[in-house]
């Protein structure tokens, strides 16, 4: 018989409602979902800004041409956004600008949470000096300026490629989650499944990596939905200050070449600068109730409430 915690193993035996309907657990968690208000408002924001951001493109192509005698002229039924200072369509600008940043934001909290995983989990469960030595090392990290410290990379390398900006941030904001996780793991060591996995001799990685992390697996995604809602705001905010190059076209570019021109002044230039903003907004009101009520759901002390 193998050996399993108890979240995997409830998510492996299914609960008798579960056996009535016959759905399995993602079926599950999508159908409590759309029963919470906030959760079904911001899974259709996410969906409504991935679909925009991802199909969008396929559909209007990524080419864009202007006319620069055109410059900054007003929304009209052809160009439903106006044109920006170059002459191009801020329409068709906003939507192929949005896989970056989704790119990034995604890629980024991928990064972040896998390395906060990895030290956090080993941390908390070998303890002694390896323990204190990670610890070291996320208090070294965590006392470094990211902002200062990427405006000395752009100054040294060029952070026109969003895969490795993604990296960057990526590597910089896992410590935070990783006390999280060293958290959990201290608690979670000491179960019964923990125990018997020790009695049995399975390993440590099997028990770290095959029975205590699999049963932070709610956790871990909450936390993950939250990293991207930082690495989306951590990439704009370095396009919005000009420490990444601007090059190609994001949101967070546009902002900055607004800015910058001074579209704020002129009433025609103000959808080229509101049009991100608000693209940003919607996704990340978007994942914060998404957030919430993935938390709702998977955490029992707050669903009991």
């Amino acid at each position: 018989m193998s050996l399993e915690g108890s979240t995997t193993a409830a998510l492996a035996v299914p609960s008798k409602k579960a056996r009535r309907t016959g759905r399995n657990p993602l079926a599950r968690l999508v159908s409590e979902m759309t029963r919470s208000v906030e959760g079904f408002i911001g899974l259709l924001l996410v969906l409504a800004v991935l679909a925009f951001s991802l199909i969008g493109p396929l559909i209007m192509g990524t080419d864009v041409s202007g006319d620069a005698s055109r410059a900054w002229e007003g929304p009209s039924a052809q160009h439903w956004l106006g044109l920006e200072g170059s002459g191009k369509d801020t329409f068709h600008l906003l939507v192929i600008g949005g896989g970056t940043v989704l790119m990034v934001g995604f890629l980024a909290a991928a990064i972040t949470t896998v390395i906060a995983v990895a030290i956090g989990a080993l941390a908390g469960y070998v303890g002694g000096r390896l323990d204190a030595a990670l610890l070291q090392l996320t208090d070294i990290v965590m006392t470094i300026p990211q902002i200062v410290l990427l405006a000395v990379v752009g100054a040294f390398y060029k952070l026109d490629s969003p895969a490795l900006l993604a990296v960057i941030i990526g590597v910089l904001t896992w410590p935070v989650l990783m006390r999280s996780i060293r958290a959990q793991v201290l608690s979670l060591k000491e179960r019964e499944f923990v125990e018997a996995a020790q009695l049995l001799d399975v390993g440590w990685f099997r028990i770290v990596f095959g029975e205590i992390v699999p049963n932070m697996a709610s956790y871990i995604l909450i936390n993950f939905i939250i990293a991207v809602t930082n690495a989306i705001y951590a990439m704009v905010g370095l396009y919005l200050l000009g420490l990444a190059p601007q090059r190609g076209t994001n949101w967070g570019i546009m902002i900055n070449d607004a800015w910058t021109k001074g579209a704020m002044f002129n009433p025609d230039a103000m959808p080229y600068i509101v049009a991100p903003v608000v693209m940003i907004v919607l996704l990340q009101l978007g994942l914060i109730l998404l957030t919430r009520t993935l938390e709702e759901i998977l955490n029992p002390r707050l669903r009991e409430r």
